[in-house]
């Protein structure tokens, strides 16, 4: 086994480990009423998009979620949540620089002692879902588990669904499959979006994601043979029929959709090693983008 499939496979435990903190990531996610901007780069700006949903969803308040390198302080929010694993992210410790004075910040991390540290006025550290892995697995999950549950989501199936997901047969044979569409509705749109950047960092193969309902306005031109559909959580089930006309393979199941996102995870993982890759040394990445000033 590589790093990132041990971590993968951990994920159910380490849920349970991070369901423990709900008391703390409500003081800091869920104050009823508040103004809440959620910032995040890559894997952390999809689960960024999650979390806003997810908040507004519960009536706890307006919700906004940004990619960090956009950030623009035009909006008054009175908390900043920045999402970062590593807490070194240059484009995350840049618009936290730029939040206005007043507003609280709160770093949602993996690692201690971090830059991040120092422009935040609180934080939610994870330091038991860190991960070794480049590509981002169970950190990820573990910060939307905690934050569901802190907007009152009953989650005492997912560990048994995170396990069930760990035991599936993957949901197609990856010699066949070679373009992928990950298709979400409300908060799972974040985890399609999230899905298909792991397909892309580990497997470098082609995938999308969309709401799901947009597929059928243009990127169902693209669905062949060779295409697998993948639906998180509550996708209309006629859209199979829509992948099924296009000849590609459609799947769906009624797990959690965090442990749905374990098996596209493990799709992912299974992909790259029928294309001779190794997913924890993804092509041109690193753990925690840190941009110089000749960049």
């Amino acid at each position: 086994m590589n790093d990132t499939s041990e971590e993968i496979a951990s994920q159910p435990a380490v849920w349970e480990r991070g369901l423990a903190l709900t008391a703390q990531a409500r003081r800091e996610l869920a104050v009823p009423g508040e103004r809440v901007l959620v910032l995040g780069c890559g894997t952390s700006w999809f689960v960024a998009q999650s979390i806003a949903e997810l908040r507004e969803s519960a009536g706890l308040g307006e919700t906004d979620a940004v990619c960090a390198s956009e950030y623009v302080p035009r909006r008054r929010y009175d908390r900043v949540v920045a999402i970062t694993r590593s807490g070194t992210s240059t484009e995350v410790l840049d618009a936290l620089r730029q939040v206005p004075a007043g507003t609280h910040r709160v770093a949602v991390t993996a690692v201690a002692g971090e830059p991040v540290d120092t422009l935040a006025e609180t934080r939610l550290l994870l330091d038991f879902a860190d991960e070794r892995s480049v590509v981002q697995t169970r950190f990820p999950t573990t910060v939307l588990a905690l934050a569901r549950a802190a907007f009152g989501a009953d989650l005492s199936h997912l560990a048994a669904d995170g396990a069930a997901a760990l035991a599936a047969p993957l949901p197609a044979d990856p010699a066949g499959i070679d373009h992928l569409v990950f298709l979400g509705t409300g908060w799972t749109v974040g985890l399609a979006h999230e899905a298909a950047l792991k397909v892309r960092e580990a497997a470098q193969a082609h995938s999308e994601s969309y709401p799901a309902m947009d597929f059928r306005h243009g990127p169902v031109a693209v669905a062949g043979a060779r295409s697998l559909i993948f639906s998180f959580g509550d996708v209309p089930p006629g859209l199979d029929e829509v992948g099924r006309t296009a000849g590609a393979t459609t799947y769906r199941d009624d797990r959690d959709p965090l442990a749905q996102l374990v098996l596209a995870q493990r799709f992912a993982l299974a992909l790259a090693a029928h294309r001779g890759l190794d997913p924890d040394r993804p092509r041109l990445l690193t753990r925690s983008v840190v941009l110089t000033d000749a960049v």
